[in-house]
């Protein structure tokens, strides 16, 4: 397991990750994904997603938050982002630090 990463994502969002050693897993939806998340999970130590899957199944990522590996990270979809992932990382940062450091002035 060691080093591998994977993306789950739609095909076109996914695919150009395979040029540069990133195992891509296409999925068409999120039911889709939630299964592709659980069969790969005990083989990658971190696993990509983009943001329109991740926040379908937020339920289900939050299972795996709790544990080391795999490290699950949301990243925009080739659309572009919808602020999942920002939010993530915002309420993470948040409950380490105890401070939203990302708050407007």
């Amino acid at each position: 397991m060691k080093g591998r990463i994977a993306i789950i994502g739609d095909g076109d969002s996914v695919l150009v990750f395979k040029s540069v050693g990133v195992a891509p897993f296409a999925v068409s939806d999120p039911k889709e994904a939630e299964k592709t998340l659980d069969r790969i999970a005990k083989d990658f130590e971190i696993i990509y997603i983009t943001d329109d899957l991740a926040k379908e199944i937020d339920g289900k990522l939050k299972k795996y938050t709790a544990k080391s590996y795999p490290i699950i990270v949301s990243i925009p979809s080739k659309e572009g982002s919808n602020g999942y992932g920002e939010q993530n990382l915002n309420d993470a940062m948040q409950k380490a630090l105890g401070i939203n450091i990302f708050a407007d002035k």
